[in-house]
């Protein structure tokens, strides 16, 4: 599938997600801490079903590549990342949040520019102050 389409559908799934979780929450009484066990939980379930066939890869991906996963995927955006997002949504609008939550492409740039030694082109300069100024102007 087109990788753009698999965006749009990202950003669908995790804004609609987020309408759920946050309702969810508010209706039980749930803690943010609770919010986030119940769907990485529910999550694990799924995408264990899901790459069960390429299990088997793992003893090839090597040791660094498993660590940056843990590291990256694990702590920082799976663990850190959630329980942040998850704490916001319990105690601001939908509105306000998402907005400021979803800047993830700009320090995805960033990274990549300082780190994967990928170029810092006109466009890419310009889209990155027009989500700038597109979250200020949704939150302010």
């Amino acid at each position: 599938m087109n990788p753009q389409i698999l965006a749009l559908l990202t950003a669908m799934a995790w804004g609609i997600g987020g309408y759920f979780e946050k309702k969810g929450m508010n209706l039980g009484g749930l803690s943010p801490q609770m919010g986030i066990t119940i769907r990485t939980a529910v999550a694990l379930v799924i995408l264990a079903v899901v790459s069960f066939p390429q299990w088997k890869s793992l003893p090839q991906a090597g040791t660094k590549a498993i660590l940056m996963m843990v590291i990256g995927g694990g702590i920082v955006a799976g663990a850190i990342g959630m329980l942040c997002y998850y704490a916001a949504i319990h105690g601001a609008p939908l509105s306000k949040v998402m907005p400021i939550a979803f800047t993830s492409p700009l320090f995805g740039v960033l990274m990549g520019i300082i780190f994967g030694a990928e170029p810092l082109t006109w466009k890419v300069a310009i889209g990155t102050l027009l989500t700038i100024a597109g979250i200020v102007v949704l939150t302010v």
